[in-house]
Parts: C-alpha cells; structure tokens; sequence
C-alpha cells in the first residue's frame, strides 16, 4: 500500500514542481516566485491533493484530475506564508519563515499570488464548462470559509484573556482547516462523475477530516512539537486550541497559564523557554491532551467509516482508508 500511495505522490509532486517555474527570462518574476518555490520545496504531507485524485479515481481510472489538485496545495502554502507573519512565526518546515528571508512584503504578495493561481488552473484544464464551473464554485466558496477561519484565529490570538467555547473552536477549524480538505472531496468527487448530492456528503466528510487532523496537530505542537517547528510554540503565538479549551473546563489553573500566554507571547520562546514548559505541564496535568486525542480519534473514525462505507472496494478507497490510518494510528497504539 505504501509503495502505490508513494508512487501518486511523486506524480502530484511533480506536477507542482511546472506550475512555478525556477528560473525564467524575467527577473523580476522569479523573485515574486522565490518565496512559494522555497516553501514548496521543503515538503509537506501534500494528503489533501492526495485526496483529491483518489476522490477522482473512485469513478475514472485515467489522471486528468491532476492539473487540478493543486488547487487545495497551492493556497495552503499560500496561508502558512501569511499564517507565519500574523503570528510572527520564525520557523516553518525546518527552517526560516519565508518572510524572514524574502522580506515581509514580498512574501504577502506571494502568498496572495497563491491563491489567485488556481482560477488559472481551473481554466486551463481538460474539464467540460459545467465541471470548470463547479471547482470556480467550490473553490471560491473553500477560500472564502478558510479566511473567516483564520480571522476567528487570529481575534482570540490578540484576545489573550478570551477563551472559546469548544463549538466556537470546531467552527474555526471546520473553516480554517476544514475547507479545503472538504474542496478535495467535493472537486474529486464532482470532477470523477459523481453527482452534487454525493460530492457534497464526500466534502463535509472530508471536513470533518481536516477538524480531527487539526487537533492531532495541536497535540503533536504541545506533546513532542510539529516537524520544523519548536515544541509549544503555539503557547508564544497564543493558539486557543482544543487542550487549552479543555483545560479551561477540566480544571486547570487558567490565571497562571494565561499570565504564562502573555509573558510567552511578548519574549519569544527562547526566553520564555521554562514558562512554555509550565504550561504544557498545566494543560497535560489536567487531562485536556488526552481529552483532546479522543475527540480527534472519533471525529476521524466517524468521517473515515462515512467515505469508506460509501464506495465499493477498491485501491483508491484502500488508499483513502491509508491516509485515515496514517493520522489514527500514532494514536490507537500502533505503527505509522
């Protein structure tokens, strides 16, 4: 199953690598193109391209869905560079923040750059007008969902008191996260033949999804710390996310650990080293990590038994089930 799942992502990954040139005979353009070139060229779980195509194959055999599955990877890199200078991030997949090496202007201008690219995709591609219709629909309305997502973020992050309700969390990331794995089910689905009703029941899977993957990544930033990144930086940015929720209603000592945000929060995480740590033991020793897990592990299990119970057998649903897998399993006990 790896070696198949591996051999679809090479072929996505070089289908990204001809859509942004390296070099061209315009100055100019390469060093609007340089930022987006070094973020997607440091990697990345690309599974929501992933999902895409297998999405697709469920009804067709052939790849002509690949032209479009940048559509769901090109603006996520775009928001992880904007992402990166709202929260004053300084590390991002190993190494510097983009906009700490290509300047803070240039980088908002490439991140924008990547959101807007795919209407060139989209009308470029080997699709009939109605399809090509539906991904400027989708899409439109996935960038629309991810930006008020992010909004919402970034109101509590400045809110250092404030902690949300965890249904006020769930909306957050159903947009922020949750948008555009949903256009990932519902362009797969849509493009492939399926009907609107059964794209959209496969996109709100597909977000239910990107919701469980989001709180596994919030764990991972407190428990052990995301690939590239430093371990609870998220408490420096002041993340309101689903452990810190929980630890609020499990009785954790909020005055403290919100003191810790704001100290976190004006000296950087070099400097506020030991407190961060503080406040990881606060939240673990409340049970809100674990808490936190199990709601992930449901959520996931409940949008994996939706998709797979919806298709007959086969190797692309085999390989959506792998994904599923590849997020659950670090957390049922099991190998990656």
């Amino acid at each position: 199953m790896k070696d198949k799942y591996t051999a679809r992502l090479t072929e996505i990954e070089k289908y990204l690598q001809t859509i942004i040139p390296e070099k061209s005979d315009n100055i100019w353009l390469d060093r609007i193109y340089a930022p987006a070139l070094d973020l997607l060229g440091r990697g990345g779980k690309r599974w929501r391209p992933m999902l895409m195509m297998l999405f697709y194959e469920l009804y067709r055999s052939d790849n002509r869905i690949l032209p479009l599955t940048p559509l769901v990877e090109l603006p996520h890199n775009g928001t992880l560079i904007i992402d990166d200078i709202e929260d004053s991030s300084d590390f991002r997949r190993g190494k510097k923040a983009v906009h700490l090496i290509y300047g803070t202007d240039v980088s908002i201008n490439t991140g924008n750059f990547l959101y807007f690219l795919p209407h060139k995709l989209i009308d470029t591609c080997d699709f009939p007008d109605d399809i090509k219709l539906a991904a400027y629909r989708f899409y439109n309305e996935s960038m629309t969902l991810l930006h008020m997502g992010q909004g919402y973020d970034i109101l509590w992050h400045r809110e250092k008191d404030y902690i949300p309700a965890v249904d006020e969390y769930m909306t957050m990331c159903s947009y922020k996260t949750g948008a555009l794995s949903m256009l990932s089910g519902l362009l797969g689905v849509r493009a492939g033949g399926g009907s609107e009703d059964k794209a959209l029941e496969m996109g709100l899977a597909c977000q239910s999804m990107g919701v469980g993957f989001q709180i596994l990544d919030d764990i991972t930033n407190l428990v052990t710390g995301n690939p590239g990144k430093k371990r609870g930086d998220d408490i420096v940015e002041g993340k309101k996310s689903l452990p810190v929720i929980l630890c609020s209603q499990y009785g954790g000592d909020m005055v403290r650990l919100k003191e810790i945000f704001r100290y976190a929060g004006e000296n950087g995480i070099e400097k506020a080293g030991d407190a961060v740590e503080e406040a990881i033991s606060i939240i673990a020793s409340s049970g809100a990590i674990e808490k936190a897990r199990e709601k992930a592990v449901s959520i996931l299990e409940s949008s994996k038994e939706t998709i797979l119970s919806g298709y007959k057998s086969s190797e692309a649903l085999d390989l959506i089930g792998y994904i599923f897998d590849s997020f659950l399993n670090p957390y049922k006990g099991e190998k990656r």
